[in-house]
């Protein structure tokens, strides 16, 4: 890693989504997660959200509020008949390094700990240790990570042990899974995007009693000289936090086998896709085409 990495970075970042419907849409109602959160590491400005056509009474009508995780989301409507939809977030964001990692404790007493207990104050993790809609708890997923879980284990070294895993056992392939792909489907394919690798590491973690997130974001689209260029950096990004009672979430990319650090842009996080997709909506018309997505994050001076 070098000095420049070590002190961080300034990236711009522009997100463009454009639907070119094969059928006019009547209607729409839009949610998006597209602004992103200010973290421990990171420090956002300039943020823009620019939307083609406008929305019903401009853009000051978006609605905007954080969701149960703090993410922030905006939702907007259309009540007149258009056959495109272009929406384009742009903004700078300030990275720095995460800290040097304390030992972890073994990943039993963690997993202990997350058990619920009526009446007793649960950790703040505790709804991250449950399975949910793409991340289960499964069999099939603790099974995953026989071998890893040994007694007495440091929780971390078991979560990067996992993530290698991952890394080695799924194959990287563009347009080989959809939105709709679960852990399972992930791990019974043997190949998958980032969000599989995502959903995947996260179901086992969750199926030894542990803690996960699922973080969307970007990455990196040019890294600076003699540095490889990480997988995925041509559309929006996912990534894993586990939680670790020492270190707090600790960030791991298993698309890249890699902590994450300065090239990395976080968006949003939650229990899986669902709670964060960029941008969702309920439409009258439009047809079936997908949108076409384009992500550029290019370091600044």
């Amino acid at each position: 890693m070098s000095d420049s990495d070590t002190e961080g970075r300034v990236l711009s970042v522009r997100h463009e989504t454009l639907y070119d419907y094969d059928a006019p849409v009547e209607v729409a109602h839009h949610s998006a997660h597209l602004r992103p959160r200010d973290t421990e590491c990171q420090d956002v400005f300039d943020w823009d959200l620019a939307i083609d056509p406008e929305p019903e009474g401009g853009l000051g009508a978006m609605q905007e509020s954080r969701d149960a995780f703090g993410n922030w989301r905006h939702g907007f409507n259309h009540a007149t008949v258009h056959e495109r939809l272009a929406v384009v977030s742009s903004f700078k964001v300030r990275l720095t390094a995460p800290p040097a990692l304390e030992p972890s404790p073994p990943w039993q007493d963690v997993a202990q700990a997350l058990h619920f207990r009526a009446g007793a104050t649960q950790p703040e993790a505790i709804e991250f240790a449950l399975g949910s809609t793409f991340a289960p708890v499964h069999p099939a997923l603790a099974e995953f990570g026989e071998g890893l879980f040994d007694a007495d284990q440091p929780l971390l070294d078991v979560a990067q042990a996992l993530m290698s895993r991952v890394y080695e056992r799924i194959v990287y392939q563009p347009n080989s899974t959809d939105v709709a792909t679960d852990a399972l489907q992930a791990l019974a394919q043997g190949r998958g995007v980032c969000q599989d690798f995502a959903h995947l590491m996260i179901g086992a973690l969750r199926s030894r009693g542990l803690a996960a997130r699922y973080v969307s974001g970007y990455l990196l689209t040019r890294p600076p000289e003699g540095q490889p260029r990480l997988v995925g950096a041509d559309a929006s990004h996912a990534w894993v936090s586990v939680w670790c009672p020492v270190n707090g979430w600790v960030a791991l990319d298993p698309t890249n086998d890699i902590r994450v650090g300065v090239d990395h842009v976080t968006l949003a996080f939650g229990r899986d896709y669902l709670d964060v997709a960029p941008l969702r909506g309920v439409i009258r018309g439009g047809g079936t085409t997908p949108p076409a997505v384009a992500v550029t994050v290019e370091p600044l001076p």
